[in-house]
């Protein structure tokens, strides 16, 4: 494996945010709902059990966050994608830098990664440099945002997807975002510290299939460009820790939009 790390505590001080390749000896098969299935490696990889065993049992938020999977020679196939030449890789990021470092650790510790049954090898661990961040800055997501609000239907309130043609949208990607930054930090910061927008330059809707257990949920989730105005703490809580809801599932993950 390429050492991409230092070792004065793995190198993570400052960096909140892990690459991982992994590199299987045959082809790959990644089905098109992976979500759940890169969430159970992750859990699997932190190597302080109790960390691992709080997150995963926990209610409430779990301050991280990953990207979907970047698949380097891919065929689509009907029940999702091969990787032609068993490569693939993901980011994982969060503000709770213990964690990051437990991750590292787990990795180095055992570099075969059990992916729905198949054994994959760690070819590569990056820990990737912080950005300057700015009171005003432009995102690209790397995992779908979702985010929801409650409407009154046929007399029932449930659960509604927004999308982002829906002022609502982001008016709750904000309110979520200080509420997460709040609980983790014990703060009281009002949501008039941060305004999130997008120019629509590119959107694109995804139907995604959660599964817990044996129930199976979809949500319509977006890739799209995200502009975020405002208090740079939030910012950088925003990149470490994702922006919407259900971050620990692997949504909401944005980077610098080049």
């Amino acid at each position: 494996m390429k050492k991409d790390y230092e070792m004065d505590d793995y190198g993570v001080n400052n960096k909140m945010r892990l690459k991982i390749k992994l590199e299987s000896k045959k082809h790959l098969h990644i089905p098109f709902n992976y979500n759940h299935i890169l969430s159970s490696v992750i859990y699997n990889k932190i190597a302080d059990l109790n960390l691992a065993n709080e997150l995963h049992s926990s209610t409430s938020f779990k301050f991280f966050t990953f990207s979907q999977i970047n698949i380097q020679e891919r065929k689509m196939v009907k029940s999702g994608f091969i990787s032609k030449n068993g490569v693939i890789s993901f980011q994982i990021a969060s503000p709770n830098e213990y964690l990051i470092k437990s991750l590292v650790e787990g990795y180095l510790e055992d570099l075969q990664v059990n992916f729905k049954g198949q054994n994959l090898f760690v070819e590569k661990i990056e820990l990737l440099p912080i950005p300057k961040f700015e009171n005003e800055m432009k995102f690209k997501t790397i995992s779908p945002i979702i985010i929801r609000t409650k409407k009154e239907i046929d007399g029932d309130l449930k659960t509604w997807d927004l999308n982002p043609s829906d002022p609502s949208f982001y008016i709750n990607l904000e309110k979520n975002l200080v509420k997460k930054y709040n609980k983790l930090y014990d703060k009281e910061i009002a949501t008039d510290n941060i305004k999130i927008t997008s120019e629509m330059k590119f959107v694109k809707g995804k139907r995604i299939a959660i599964k817990k257990g044996n129930i199976k949920t979809y949500n319509k989730a977006f890739m799209m460009d995200i502009a975020i105005k405002g208090d740079k703490n939030l910012i950088k809580f925003g990149y470490d820790c994702g922006l919407g809801e259900k971050n620990s599932l692997g949504f909401g993950m944005i980077d610098l939009d080049d």
